[in-house]
């Protein structure tokens, strides 16, 4: 494949990509319970799958996303009761996160509104199709983080 028809190709995903996170925000964000921000369900199923406390910093790690970004969701969720916030007991500096039992809740009503969307948008794709695609996505996810 030629270097242009290989730009143009990576253009085209790019921008399949772009459309399509845009799209996916929009229909989630009006499924979402009321209050619920993507970015607060995204890191209330990260620390629910997870079953650990993380530091504040770890998860602005996980997410990508700056210290005072991920500070401002925590500071929102803890205010709403989703997330327990405690010291750490070996390093006063720091603090640990954990969700809580309403923060679960939320997070399941959260999989519950949005999951007949996101299946709709399988069985209408096809499940084979899907399938295909994961590793694609998943190794251009692999590729961004390496660059991190």
């Amino acid at each position: 494949m030629s270097e242009s028809a290989t730009s143009s190709l990576a253009v085209a995903l790019f921008g399949e990509i772009l459309i399509s996170d845009q799209m996916i925000r929009s229909r989630l964000n009006r499924v979402l319970p009321k209050g619920m921000e993507i970015s607060h369900f995204t890191l209330l199923n990260h620390l629910a799958r997870s079953g650990e406390e993380r530091s504040p910093a770890q998860l602005a790690k996980s997410f990508h996303v700056t210290r005072g970004a991920m500070t401002n969701t925590l500071s929102k969720l803890e205010w709403a009761g989703y997330v327990h916030i405690r010291p750490d007991w070996d390093d006063a500096r720091r603090k640990m996160v954990s969700i809580s039992p309403a923060g679960r809740s939320a997070r399941d009503a959260a999989v519950a509104a949005i999951t007949p969307i996101i299946s709709e948008m399988v069985t209408e794709l096809g499940e084979d199709r899907v399938r295909g695609a994961l590793p694609v996505l998943r190794g251009l996810r692999a590729k961004l983080e390496e660059a991190e």
